[in-house]
């Protein structure tokens, strides 16, 4: 009870016993796993609708071997000495060997081999 009910006779202070009190307790206390169980169906219920939505909005990548890709320049140059009128993407890049589904090796036109691995987040494809 807040300090209020007990000076103010309210309908929880009029109608307070002990008995009724204790009694109502163990009900609820009976009824702990089923509240429980039915928070779980709504949390997953939620995160499923969650799912739907974000998923429903994802455009897939598909990039394979030896197709030509643009590379994020802000995470190839973390220092960024770029300055802010330096283009936003690098390239062109062909793709030398998908080492796990949206993660790549990249190498130049040219042949040599880029040492980082590369996620398709960073990643656009090319087009010419």
């Amino acid at each position: 009870m807040i300090p209020v009910e007990v000076g103010v006779q309210s309908p929880r202070v009029v109608h307070f016993t002990e008995d009724n009190n204790e009694e109502r307790l163990r009900c609820l206390l009976d009824l702990v796993e089923e509240l429980r169980d039915k928070a779980a169906i709504r949390v997953a219920a939620y995160q499923q609708r969650i799912s739907r939505y974000y998923n429903k909005r994802v455009s897939p990548r598909p990039l394979r071997q030896g197709d030509l890709v643009l590379r994020n320049s802000a995470v190839a140059d973390p220092t960024d000495t770029r300055g802010k009128l330096a283009p936003a993407w690098e390239g062109p890049y062909k793709i030398k060997r998908v080492l796990l589904p949206g993660t790549f090796k990249l190498k130049t036109l040219g042949g040599r081999e880029i040492s980082k691995t590369w996620n398709a987040g960073h990643l656009r494809k090319y087009y010419q």
